[in-house]
């Protein structure tokens, strides 16, 4: 009775509408769920639907060889179980810890692989039930559980095709290898295992594991690049063992700290870029200028070494990431700016170049997150962060007519009014690093994080393929928008997505998380290929040619972050993981009595 009185209401009616409503949609989702499966498995057929198929060329591109040409740029220099928060009132155990503890990956139950949906039908699905589900705010949750599936199909397609080697041409469907791993092997293995990790798929991780126990060899005579080296392997090498607690990685990580200390045997100590693993003969890169060493590449060492120092109990991997601090102290800066290259022999400068970009980015990055991972002690890196960051705001922060807030490069004293997709990862750090900004400029310094988001959101959007060129221009009348060919390429970068995975963390303005959707899309549609994931050459073109390589970064960085901005906060806590220039979670080194640093040595 009571039932029917309230149906006869105005209120009930309405509630009676919402019911049917939602019958309306429970329907509508069995029928998507049952008709997926009648989906071919083939996304080429899908290709008309929603997927377009995409035109393949084999000529050269500038992102499958190994060394970059000058100007072009180093690699981002630029992330209960230890991956999760706890709640309020109770003592987070810190990761340092967690090798004392047993084994997190003993209380999960492993993912089964054969219960795999193949992306091709996820993706379906999810653009059906997101485009009638557009305003009910439920897009977090479904883009979500595609990362993993992402991640799952990059992984399962470098296995079959390229396991052990490097990378993966995902067209040709075989290994790849650059000269930046010399002839160390197995970059995207140790690359992804974090990703692997805190995604679950624990019996992904375990096959990783395997391979590094048995087959992850330094004892080689090749020539690698330091920087690279550090951020992929030791950085990899690292946060699996926080995150795990297996020894092989502390082990095998510190056995490549040791080799890699020959690159510091410079008259200054500031080492050498590229390091012969057997002989221990270091040199730099030919085109780098006068012999110099790249800043992005010399100061993209303080995390990991700090570490090692750790974990290994010998003070020789920080007293060397301290000795640079001490050189670049000495010299004076032109207008307060840290010049892109440095002779390791002279301890001067060389050509006064300038880059928040490539060759200058990570560095900058590395002070702050030197100061974050210190447990907020390290306040000489601290005020070499914040001095540097003013200078960058005078000299190289501009607007355009348009209103994009842009960071430019200066070479010599002239502005080229030109931003990397490397510059984008800008964005993030200085949101990250905005509650510790001297005096009243948090609010100011979160404006700017914002402003540079959104500027590298548009060199996304005005482009026909909905990817970021590798640099974009705001002079002759263009904004936002590369005009050279050798800058149209996208390489799966991940710096654009990770800064709206920090402006997420810090504001938890939707629209971070609606972009990162659409990068989703855009990744899916043309960059998914039947082999694995493919860089494209043009993102202006109307049909993308592919670049054939699945970058070892994007299983570290591009789905990580994507993984990250749709996850809670608590999933990996800022406030007790730091992000290397790879992202690959490093904890933060307490320095108060509940921590165990006597442990560590």
């Amino acid at each position: 009775l009571r039932v029917r009185k309230k149906s006869a209401s105005p209120t009930s009616f309405r509630l009676t509408e919402k019911f049917i409503l939602l019958l309306v949609f429970s329907g509508f989702i069995t029928l998507c769920f049952g008709a997926i499966f009648f989906l071919p498995d083939s996304s080429k057929l899908l290709s008309g639907v929603f997927f377009h198929s995409s035109s393949v060329e084999n000529d050269p591109n500038p992102a499958t060889q190994g060394a970059r040409p000058e100007g072009e740029g180093t690699h981002p220099g630029r992330d209960a179980s230890p991956l999760q928060g706890t709640p309020s009132g109770t003592r987070t155990p810190d990761p340092l810890e967690s090798r004392t503890r047993s084994n997190p990956l003993r209380h999960h139950t492993p993912s089964n692989n054969n219960n795999t949906i193949h992306f091709s039908r996820i993706n379906v699905l999810l653009h059906l039930v997101l485009s009638f589900t557009e305003n009910m705010g439920t897009h977090s949750n479904f883009v979500l559980s595609s990362t993993p599936q992402m991640m799952k199909f990059a992984w399962e397609s470098y296995k079959r095709y390229a396991w052990g080697s490097n990378e993966l041409r995902p067209v040709s469907k075989q290994g790849h290898s650059s000269n930046l791993f010399g002839n160390i092997q197995g970059a995207s293995i140790v690359d992804a295992l974090d990703t692997l990790y805190m995604m679950e798929m624990y019996n992904e991780f375990e096959d990783a594991t395997e391979w590094v126990e048995k087959n992850l060899d330094f004892n080689v005579n090749g020539e690698v690049s330091v920087f690279e080296v550090n951020i992929r392997f030791v950085g990899g090498l690292l946060s699996a063992y926080y995150l795990s607690g297996k020894e092989v990685y502390r082990r095998k990580a510190v056995e490549l700290g040791e080799k890699l200390l020959s690159a510091f045997k410079t008259p200054t100590g500031i080492p050498w870029a590229l390091l012969n693993l057997k002989s221990g003969v270091g040199r730099n890169w030919p085109w780098a200028s006068g012999g110099s060493s790249i800043l992005a590449e010399y100061g993209t060492l303080h995390l990991e070494f700090m570490h090692l120092s750790k974990l290994s109990g010998k003070p020789v991997f920080a007293e060397k990431v301290m000795n640079i601090r001490k050189v670049l102290n000495r010299l004076d800066k032109p207008q307060g700016l840290y010049p892109n290259y440095l002779n390791p022999n002279s301890g001067q400068w060389g050509q006064h170049h300038v880059s928040v970009g490539g060759l200058g980015d990570s560095f900058y990055e590395y002070l702050l997150k030197a100061w974050l991972m210190s447990d907020k002690t390290d306040e000489e890196g601290k005020k070499l962060y914040y001095e540097a960051l003013q200078a960058i705001e005078t000299n190289l922060i501009r607007k355009s007519s348009g209103g994009l807030t842009y960071i430019a490069e200066w070479k010599g004293g002239l502005l080229e009014h030109k931003m990397g997709h490397l510059t984008c990862f800008a964005g993030g750090m200085f949101a990250l690093g905005a509650d510790g900004a001297p005096g009243d400029k948090t609010g100011h310094q979160m404006e700017l994080a914002a402003e540079i988001a959104r500027t590298c959101h548009e060199s996304y959007a005005r482009t026909n393929l909905k990817l970021g060129p590798e640099a974009f221009r705001f002079d002759g009348g263009v904004e936002a928008i590369a005009t050279r060919q050798n800058e149209k390429y996208f390489i799966l970068r991940p710096e654009v997505i990770e800064t709206y995975m920090y402006m997420w963390r810090f504001t938890h303005d939707p629209k971070y998380r609606q972009w990162g959707w659409e990068a989703v899309q855009a990744l899916e549609q043309h960059c998914r290929l039947d082999g694995g994931y493919s860089g494209v050459r043009d993102v202006y073109a109307g049909r993308p040619s592919h670049d054939d390589v699945q970058q070892s970064f994007f299983l570290a960085e591009t789905l990580k972050y994507l993984y990250l901005l749709f996850s809670d906060d608590n999933h990996l806590p800022f406030e007790h993981w730091v992000f290397n220039t790879e992202a690959h979670p490093l904890p933060i080194i307490r320095k108060d009595k509940t921590d165990k640093l006597s442990d560590l040595q």
